[in-house]
């Protein structure tokens, strides 16, 4: 498991209930995901580290987690060693390390999208067209947003897109892919601002729920047509076959479903309630996208929602406060939920905050609200001081119809 933050602790938990594992090591993981492998002190984007720790242990599979190796080649180097390799080459990854890639994919595969505009003329979207660790959009309602949110992307890079402002629902849908099937998971809402009521900076996502009660399974089906096998075949035409886990993030607006952004890995914090959910043989799976033979795998969802909540250290996203301690996770997680491990660290034998999003604490429920009670439940244990978290993680969906 290559990655150290909540959606590799996450997928860890997964694979980790797996009959078929014999071992599982992980680089560099983090005190979470020490709980369940060996933890080496190796960059996710070494990857002289990793091909050595493959061949000292005789891995059969690498699940490469973040999208920075990713679209850097990591996985296109350990293929051309002999390695299995559950993530997309460099080539395929540019659907999420290029935003103006993106687009000229979805144009050329009939896929919806958000139109482009010209210029930074509000109401509209600014992007950092490369990585920007899910800090590079932009919602602009107004010119004086919209020229400092130019000014923000262009300090990110030398590109930026700029579309228009769409309404909706936003739903995370993801598949699994040997390049050719595509097999859907849950779907997922995630809350990207940091405070409630969607006020405050864009960040990598404070919390996230599945299953959205606005998408029925037939619809997920659709949107896997419309969207995903399309741009998966126009991918593989262009020599790029993608294998990994394709997610695309939508808006269910009232002309139809548009694509907002394509990400090359699991999305961090919908992992978070989308695995607890699935049924099925995770790691099964993942090995069988990776060997190029997914058809036939399933990884339906059980009848219980999720939802998980941030925590976040004091001061995220601008500065985030390192060495803080956390306490009660152990409380937490006798509750009921299950609190994955973001940016946290040991130190001294105590467990502190080592980046923005430290915790993910995750409830499991007969329904939303259930599921959201047990979340907030758990969060109360937690010692954590000047936390920072949304109060308002799936509220909206408790109040609509099921």
């Amino acid at each position: 498991m290559v990655g150290s933050g909540g959606r590799e602790h996450a997928l860890a938990w997964k694979v980790a209930q797996s009959e078929a594992l014999d071992e599982l090591h992980a680089a560099p993981g983090n005190p979470g995901i020490a709980e369940l492998a060996s933890c080496h002190p190796i960059r996710a984007d070494d990857v002289e580290g990793l091909l050595g720790l493959c061949r000292q242990y005789e891995l059969d599979l690498v699940v490469v987690g973040p999208e920075a190796p990713l679209v850097a080649g990591v996985a296109d180097r350990l293929r051309a060693t002999g390695v299995t390799v559950f993530g997309p080459g460099a080539a395929a990854a540019r659907i999420e390390g290029s935003k103006s890639f993106a687009k000229e994919v979805l144009h050329a595969a009939g896929v919806p999208t958000a139109l482009e505009l010209g210029e930074a003329r509000a109401p509209c979207v600014v992007k950092a067209d490369g990585l920007a660790g899910g800090k590079g959009v932009f919602v602009c309602r107004t010119q004086e947003e919209a020229d400092l949110a130019l000014e923000q992307a262009l300090a990110l890079g030398d590109a930026v897109v700029v579309e228009e402002l769409l309404e909706g629902e936003e739903v995370s849908l993801f598949v699994l892919t040997d390049g050719v099937t595509a097999l859907p998971l849950a779907p997922a809402q995630d809350f990207k601002r940091l405070r409630d009521d969607d006020e405050g900076p864009i960040t990598g996502g404070m919390g996230s729920y599945s299953p959205p009660p606005f998408l029925a399974p037939h619809e997920v089906d659709e949107l896997v047509d419309l969207v995903h096998r399309p741009v998966l075949a126009e991918l593989a035409a262009r020599g790029a076959p993608f294998v990994g886990l394709l997610y695309a993030g939508m808006m269910l607006t009232e002309d139809g479903p548009r694509v907002l952004e394509f990400n090359c890995r699991f999305g961090d914090p919908e992992t978070q309630a989308i695995l607890p959910r699935l049924t099925g043989d995770f790691l099964g799976a993942l090995a069988r996208a990776a060997e190029g033979a997914l058809g036939g795998a399933d990884l339906s969802a059980g009848p219980e929602a999720a939802v998980s909540v941030v925590l976040a250290a004091e001061g995220y996203p601008e500065a985030p406060q390192v060495g803080l301690p956390i306490r009660g996770v152990r409380e937490a997680e006798e509750s009921g939920a299950i609190v994955f491990h973001a940016g946290t660290a040991l130190r001294n034998g105590e467990l502190v905050s080592a980046g923005g999003r430290a915790l993910g604490v995750t409830g499991l429920g007969s329904s939303i609200a259930e599921a959201r009670d047990k979340a907030y439940a758990a969060i109360e244990l937690i010692d954590f001081p000047g936390a920072q978290y949304r109060r308002d993680v799936a509220l909206r969906a408790v109040r609509v119809p099921s």
